[in-house]
């Protein structure tokens, strides 16, 4: 089982069950021992009337007269008891007629004592002087057995079974009331993220594990968010403070280009660093994007449409770039709807997963963009006949600098990716990567919902 409710629940009506049994087990115990206790006294009681029919002069009695004289009472009596009667000798002098002549074997130095005897089953029997004489008088244990030990069980094993279950709803309530807060800190860490780094686990008024649990975690999300906005506040800072010399650099090397006067080798130089300056310049302005968008600082300007026009427009550039590399473009638009969106940004988002598809993928290869509208979503792909990328390394692709294989190979800063996955979130949609569907190559997918979903 996963789930700690469950299993507390599981263990509470296990441990309650087990104790209702062992409770069972003494509560059987003494049962029958004050049952046992009642045959005996049962048992002293006939002896009492049999000592009454026989009268003072027991002792002396033949055993004609004690038959004689216990007959009338043993008539209504033998249904429960058996009687024996021997004298000092141990001779049997006297029994009764539903012995059948079977002996009721005796334990030497206990006045009560269980007798089995065979046909009858288990008897209780007491032995009891009477002058010379002694009585055995004997009940059988079969009624206590039949009509309150077996009741006394049909009755545990149907009440086991209530208490099993009435166990299973108590723990499962109880547990629910004492994983409550660690439900409560599941739910606030799921909703911390980048974006939200503001939330706090709720504390309890009572001081216990769980409540300095929550504050150790809250603590834990103060130093979060204090690195977290170092982090942002650095980025931002550094990219912004790099622009000013960054463009220093670069006029003062299109000054030497422009001027002239240099060698072929130092003006090739020249230009090359004129092509890393313009780099630098575009990872600056990606960063700076992306510390913007982490905080939801860029302006979106989002307006319901059909993106079929807008599709079709992007296809019609996409192809063109295909082309110029010697590949194929192909589109598949299904489906009509209406989304929010600020084509500005989401033509930014096609034209970077465009990009990467038509660095990995072969010469005379094909990329293929799918668009469809289906339970409120618009879902937009664009798939490529690249090698792939392995299932547990698709997540890590849409991270700052984050490249694959030989991803270096074609260039570009890193982010390109990231910047999609912000632009995607700002509009308040997902983006994933897959295995294409043919098993080879890769598919990124980004979905936003419907305009009526949306609003």
């Amino acid at each position: 089982m996963k789930s700690i409710g469950a299993r507390l629940a599981l263990w509470y009506a296990l441990a309650s069950t087990l104790t209702f049994a062992c409770l069972f087990l003494a509560g059987r115990y003494f049962l029958e021992r004050h049952a046992i206790h009642a045959l005996d006294l049962m048992n002293a009681a006939e002896f009492e009337q049999v000592k009454g029919r026989l009268g003072p002069d027991a002792a002396t009695l033949t055993p004609d007269d004690l038959r004689l004289r216990l007959r009338s009472a043993m008539a209504n009596d033998s249904v429960l008891f058996y009687v024996e009667i021997c004298d000092h000798g141990g001779a049997v002098i006297f029994r009764s007629s539903n012995l059948r002549d079977r002996p009721i074997p005796r334990v030497a130095g206990q006045p009560e004592f269980n007798a089995p005897i065979e046909g009858l089953g288990e008897l209780r029997a007491g032995a009891f002087p009477l002058g010379s004489l002694t009585v055995v008088i004997a009940t059988s244990k079969r009624h206590i057995r039949q009509l309150v030990m077996i009741g006394y069980e049909k009755n545990f094993y149907a009440l086991t079974a209530v208490m099993f279950i009435v166990s299973i709803l108590i723990g499962y309530g109880i547990s629910r009331m004492a994983l409550r807060p660690l439900r409560l800190i599941q739910e606030t860490a799921t909703r911390i993220g980048s974006h939200n780094l503001s939330a706090r686990v709720p504390v309890g008024s009572v001081r216990d594990e769980l409540s300095d649990l929550a504050r150790l975690l809250n603590q834990m999300f103060d130093r979060l968010e204090a690195a977290f906005e170092q982090t942002r506040r650095f980025t931002a800072e550094a990219s912004h403070e790099l622009k000013t010399p960054l463009s220093l650099v670069r006029l003062q090397a299109e000054k030497l280009v422009i001027d002239g006067g240099l060698k072929p080798a130092q003006e090739e130089a020249v230009h090359m660093q004129l092509e890393e300056i313009a780099r630098l310049n575009q990872i600056i302005e990606e960063l700076l994007f992306l510390s913007r968008a982490e905080v939801s600082a860029i302006p979106l300007q989002t307006q319901p449409q059909d993106p079929r026009k807008f599709l079709e427009t992007f296809a019609t550039d996409a192809r063109v770039l295909a082309e110029s590399r010697g590949m194929r473009f192909d589109e598949q638009i299904t489906g009509t709807g209406q989304v929010a969106i600020d084509a500005k940004w989401i033509r930014q988002v096609l034209l970077n997963l465009l990009a990467n598809a038509l660095n990995v993928s072969p010469r005379g290869g094909q990329v293929t963009l799918a668009s469809e509208f289906r339970d409120g979503v618009w879902r937009v792909a664009l798939e490529d006949e690249g090698p792939g990328v392995p299932a547990e390394q698709r997540e890590r692709i849409f991270e700052r600098f984050v490249r694959l294989g030989n991803s270096t190979d074609h260039g570009g800063s890193g982010l390109g990716l990231a910047i999609s996955r912000s632009i995607v979130g700002l509009h308040r949609g997902t983006i994933r990567a897959e295995e294409a569907a043919g098993g080879r190559g890769l598919r990124v997918v980004f979905e936003l919902p419907a305009a009526d979903a949306a609003g």
